[in-house]
């Protein structure tokens, strides 16, 4: 299964291993190519894979990996947890994926390492809620291909202040 979508980058993320929760971990591989475009800017004659993209390919990877799935269910990223970048990501970089789950509250959550033939390039850590459809309702299909899935950072994912979530944010 491949995982391809909208967003910053261009490239598909490849499932290697769906793992098994509690066994082993889910992996998945995508190839950093060096015509992806957001090389043009970022370094001019020093080409390194921006953190988003790692991100963005970490997350298309958790949604192919979900270790559940409900009818009626629409699993969205609700929550870049943590994030920490370790070492860079250069363009022709294999990008090699492994997912933990767990759940807690109602989430999916999912501590994901991703590492280049260097090492560990990030530690990333995403949570993820079921939005269940209404009746009459469709869910979108997303990169995954499975209804109901949306795989954009950003899209059907809620920013909120700290305001927001009754805290002060300052």
């Amino acid at each position: 299964m491949t995982a391809a979508g909208w967003g910053p980058v261009d490239g598909t993320v490849k499932v290697v291993d769906p793992g098994v929760p509690g066994e082993r971990p889910a992996r998945c591989l995508a190839v950093v190519d060096a015509s992806e475009k957001v090389f043009a800017g970022h370094f001019p004659g020093f080409a390194i894979f921006p953190g988003v993209c790692v991100v963005e390919y970490v997350q298309r990877g958790a949604l192919a990996t979900l270790p559940e799935r409900e009818p009626g269910g629409r699993w969205v990223l609700a929550a870049v947890e943590s994030s920490r970048f370790l070492s860079p990501v250069y363009p022709g970089d294999e990008l090699t994926s492994e997912y933990v789950w767990s759940r807690k509250d109602g989430a999916l959550r999912c501590r994901a390492s991703a590492a280049t033939g260097r090492g560990v390039a990030a530690q990333i850590r995403l949570r993820f809620e079921n939005r269940k459809t209404q009746t009459g309702e469709t869910g979108q299909t997303g990169e995954t291909g499975r209804a109901g899935e949306t795989g954009e950072m950003g899209r059907d994912t809620e920013a909120r202040s700290g305001r927001d979530r009754g805290t002060d944010a300052g």
